[in-house]
């Protein structure tokens, strides 16, 4: 696992971007396709707008699976992960090939579709985020590091409920759903590639108790640490409480 840090989340965005984009133009290159999951949050904004500006993609040849999504959220509202998925990258770039995860339909089938097209074969990038509780995915602490189902309904922690209405998602804890769909530890640690971007001071606990701290299901994003190529993107302020004291890329 690398760890990087730049000055500021504009900065990583972009050098997020460069090597997300690498890793598809490969993948379509070695394999003619590039299979894709993606993170939508606030934390992604920067990443996600540098990567559909980035050249060389064709990205009708790019397939996009839904990392998470709130159980009973309208696709309209806000906080909806898939409108952010939509109007952030795939109404951008024009991919046709995407797989939703639709929050007003019945969970079970949505997971069983869903996670049956993500198994049928190797996921060449994951793009995540980290949560203020380490979350990967909504796979909060205790987290399942056993599980080979690719999608679960989950129980949303009170952290995590909190995180989106300090991100202005929702107006109070009182309409954050409290289920959802989430995609599997150990389906996200399938993929070929990892790629986390993680900014901002709220980060910074996470960060130093996932990357310094034990792997533990109670530090879900510590699993990373395992996988042989992921890579994790970092701020300032979200690396200001790591020991370590990593060096600040340009």
């Amino acid at each position: 696992m690398d760890l990087n840090v730049f000055d500021d989340k504009v900065t990583l965005g972009k050098a997020a971007a460069e090597q997300a984009a690498r890793a598809i133009r490969n993948a379509i290159h070695e394999r003619g396709q590039a299979r894709i999951i993606a993170a939508t949050a606030a934390s992604q904004l920067e990443f996600l707008d540098a990567l559909t500006k980035s050249p060389g993609i064709d990205w009708r040849n790019v397939e996009v699976f839904h990392l998470d999504e709130y159980i009973g959220l309208p696709i309209d509202h806000p906080g909806s992960f898939r409108k952010m998925l939509v109007e952030q990258l795939i109404t951008k770039t024009g991919i046709t090939r995407f797989h939703l995860l639709d929050g007003d339909a019945d969970a079970s089938d949505v997971i069983r579709r869903v996670g049956k097209a993500l198994a049928a074969e190797p996921v060449d990038i994951a793009f995540l985020g980290i949560g203020e509780n380490g979350h990967i995915a909504f796979n909060d602490p205790p987290a399942d590091f056993e599980t080979e189902e690719p999608y679960l309904i989950v129980t949303l922690d009170e952290a995590c409920r909190r995180q989106q209405v300090g991100e202005a998602w929702f107006a109070d804890i009182s309409q954050v759903p409290t289920h959802a769909i989430s995609m599997s530890v150990r389906q996200i640690l399938k993929s070929r590639e990892i790629l986390a971007v993680v900014p901002d001071t709220r980060k910074a606990l996470a960060v130093k108790s996932c990357f310094e701290g034990d792997i533990s299901p109670m530090a879900p994003a510590s699993i990373l640490r395992t996988h042989a190529n992921a890579t994790i993107y970092l701020d300032k302020n979200s690396a200001a409480l790591l020991a370590t004291g990593a060096p600040v890329s340009s």
